[in-house]
């Protein structure tokens, strides 16, 4: 009778605790916390909105030809869409590189840049700097680019070193005349130069 009672036993342990089990894991299921997958993005709503508004790219490199066949090469650190003026983007520490079909070589840096690619032109501010590969480093606050053929103008005050000496200037124009391949570098508006022969 003892070995019967036992084996009931058994066989009744056998089945209630797998469904004991069952209800255990599915009670565990039904009571846990509901997870809101957005409360999850580690991102504050006014950076994701910001980022929404103002789509930007970073590490941006844009490579093309122009018009006449001379290579251009920018490289930025930041590009967005420019919030001031429709079709612009602004561009942060961009420096462009052109080598022209002479063998002439320019290159181009600034804090900062609005480019149009629409209306071809480009607006470059703070700290701009110039280097050819003729000797020439002037520096500028502000620089009128032209990618097409790529034309650079200062409007303001240029200064700097040439090949010969320091340069001040009012004004600068840098630009391939039409029918030719040399480049010419033109200073006007009270132009003064220290002549420095080289020894």
């Amino acid at each position: 009778m003892y070995a019967d009672r036992y084996s009931r036993m058994v066989a009744w342990l056998k089945v209630s605790l797998p469904l004991l089990a069952l209800g255990i894991l599915s009670t565990l299921f039904l009571i846990s916390r509901v997870v809101d997958p957005p409360a999850t993005i580690p991102f504050a709503d006014a950076e994701v909105q910001e980022r929404l508004n103002n789509q930007q790219a970073t590490n941006s490199y844009f490579s093309g030809i122009s018009a006449g066949g001379d290579e251009i090469e920018i490289i930025a650190d930041k590009v967005q869409g420019a919030q001031t003026e429709t079709g612009t983007n602004l561009v942060e520490n961009v420096d462009v590189k052109v080598d022209y079909v002479s063998g002439l070589q320019a290159t181009l840096s600034a804090d900062q840049a609005l480019v149009n690619i629409a209306e071809d032109r480009t607006r470059l501010t703070g700290n701009v700097k110039i280097v050819t590969s003729q000797g020439y480093v002037l520096l500028s606050d502000l620089m009128l680019v032209r990618m097409s053929s790529p034309e650079m103008e200062s409007p303001g005050p240029v200064q700097g070193d040439t090949p010969v000496g320091t340069i001040d200037a009012g004004a600068m124009h840098f630009f391939v005349p039409e029918g030719h391949e040399k480049s010419q570098l033109v200073f006007t508006n009270g132009v003064k130069l220290l002549y420095q022969p080289k020894k």
